[in-house]
């Protein structure tokens, strides 16, 4: 009766694994600069192993550097992601000015932003319901000098 028991949950843990996309967060990048604010964009990479394309409900994220917040949002109905394919998703993070001053002692050592970056991507995947693919991503951002922007 345990064999038979051991079976039937490796074939749940098979259909399951199946059945929800693959994310990776693959990079975070800058930008553009405005008047206000720095604006950098995550890259997140996804498959669908699904014969039909998934919505994505949402897309929430969380910018840290240290222990402090530095910017944090959702993106409403960013899209789908198509059929049995890879989709990248774009996830843009603007972060204001005076965040970035309250940041000073990190950046004038090395020009850069130490973050983590924490993204919740939440896809309606069929006979689950609404499933959050929670990412991760760590490292330095530099900024822009004065040569990047002329």
């Amino acid at each position: 009766m345990s064999e038979l028991l051991n079976k039937a949950k490796g074939l749940v843990d098979k259909v399951t694994d199946a059945t929800i996309p693959d994310a990776t967060l693959t990079d975070i990048d800058f930008k553009r600069i405005s008047l206000d604010s720095v604006q950098f964009l995550a890259k997140v990479s996804v498959y669908n192993p699904h014969f039909v394309p998934l919505p994505i409900s949402e897309i929430s994220y969380q910018l840290k550097s240290g222990d402090e917040v530095i910017a944090s949002g959702t993106i409403p109905d960013p899209g789908n992601l198509k059929a049995r394919d890879t989709t990248m998703v774009d996830v843009p993070v603007k972060v204001p000015y005076t965040i970035i001053l309250s940041l000073t002692k990190d950046i004038v050592a090395d020009w850069d932003i130490d973050y983590e970056l924490e993204v919740g991507l939440i896809i309606d995947v069929p006979a689950i319901g609404n499933f959050t693919i929670p990412l991760s991503i760590k490292g330095e951002a530099k900024l822009p000098t004065l040569c990047d922007l002329f």
